[in-house]
């Protein structure tokens, strides 16, 4: 079991998330990202700006990604 918090994987805030793979990892701040998104929480809609733009550029979002599954690997077990 490994803990990061939504502002090691790219969030806003100190919320922080359990997983045993990066997969469920990721999994977990995508549900707290639309839970944020519905309550309009503004630090967050900031973060999910920045995103999309970056989700507009696939290479640049892979690239995203392999450094957060860096971070969950480098990382030590709980």
């Amino acid at each position: 079991m490994k803990t990061m918090t939504c502002k090691q994987l790219g969030g806003a805030c100190d919320q922080v998330f359990h997983a045993e793979t990066f997969e469920e990892m990721a999994a977990q701040s995508k549900m707290h990202a639309m839970a944020m998104f519905q309550q309009q929480d503004a630090p967050h809609m900031l973060v999910m700006s920045q995103m999309a733009h970056l989700m507009q550029d696939p290479a640049a979002m892979q690239q995203f990604m392999d450094e957060k599954r860096k971070q969950f690997d480098a990382l030590a077990e709980d």
